[in-house]
């Protein structure tokens, strides 16, 4: 895919946002706006892979790998740039893994203008330091990314969600085989199975059949430890095995962490110009 149209436009001086479907918070108001190349530009089945633009529908590419009985681990609506940018995974994430482990390489474009390859098409065409990694979840501060190449997976031959009223969820969570995600509200579990249906019946004993999880509170903080999430105000569900905790409290980065972001962001984009104030 040639991006020298999308370097083009981004440029190399004064503000600029990037724009896709507005489902993820859209583009900085007032801000001069560029549109990353959408479309599959190749898909291969057998190695579970597929190349894509940013701007690429992450529904239209759902559709496309579900003909195949494949899937990725993006969220769902917006594009795929905008699901990389913001860099949260689906509940999922249990079974599925970090987000940032579904992005092979990224081709994108830097404050300066300049378009820049970083990662492989496979894991072990990948040396040095893992740069397209770091773009997941920068907003779009660190560089505007053009085209992906994402890792696939199977499509799940069934799945179904269940529940059970618990205060102590960790005998059921680790006699469960591989789960897709278990939930927990501090008195109920839900969980998710996957796999062959007779597997699921067996895993799903004493377990309760229900549409689908809970609502999820507002705010979402990933890197929790267990004892932190006593301390939450106001309701709660934790992704169990993963650190990732939905409350109704925001919880604030640490002043370390802020910190060393600040200095990332600074040297990927001196002046500030991507994407200003995320």
């Amino acid at each position: 895919m040639d991006l020298s149209a999308f370097a083009e436009e981004v440029g190399t001086e004064g503000p600029v946002t990037i724009a896709g479907l507005g489902t993820r918070g859209g583009p900085v108001p007032g801000v001069r706006a560029v549109a990353a190349p959408a479309g599959i530009d190749w898909l291969q089945p057998d190695e579970m892979v597929v190349c894509c633009g940013a701007g690429t529908p992450v529904d239209e590419l759902a559709s496309a790998l579900a003909e195949h009985g494949q899937r990725t681990c993006l969220p769902g609506g917006g594009t795929v740039g905008g699901a990389l940018a913001v860099g949260e995974g689906t509940i999922r994430s249990l079974g599925d893994g970090p987000l940032r482990d579904t992005l092979l390489q990224a081709r994108y474009v830097s404050a300066a203008g300049e378009v820049v390859k970083a990662g492989g098409p496979t894991v072990k065409n990948v040396s040095g330091f893992d740069l397209c990694r770091l773009l997941v979840g920068s907003r779009g501060t660190l560089g505007f990314v053009g085209e992906v190449i994402l890792r696939t997976r199977p499509a799940p031959r069934a799945a179904a969600w269940f529940r059970l009223p618990t205060d102590d969820p960790w005998p059921v969570f680790q006699r469960l085989y591989r789960p897709a995600s278990v939930l927990w509200d501090g008195t109920t579990l839900w969980t998710l199975l996957e796999g062959h249906p007779a597997d699921i019946a067996e895993q799903s004993r004493g377990l309760e059949p229900t549409d689908g999880p809970p609502p999820l509170p507002a705010h979402r903080r990933s890197g929790l430890a267990p004892g932190d999430v006593g301390r939450l105000a106001g309701r709660f569900v934790a992704e169990l095995g993963t650190g990732v905790v939905h409350s109704d409290d925001p919880v604030a980065a640490s002043r370390a962490n802020a910190a060393l972001v600040a200095r990332v962001k600074s040297a990927f984009d001196p002046t500030a110009r991507l994407n200003p104030g995320r």
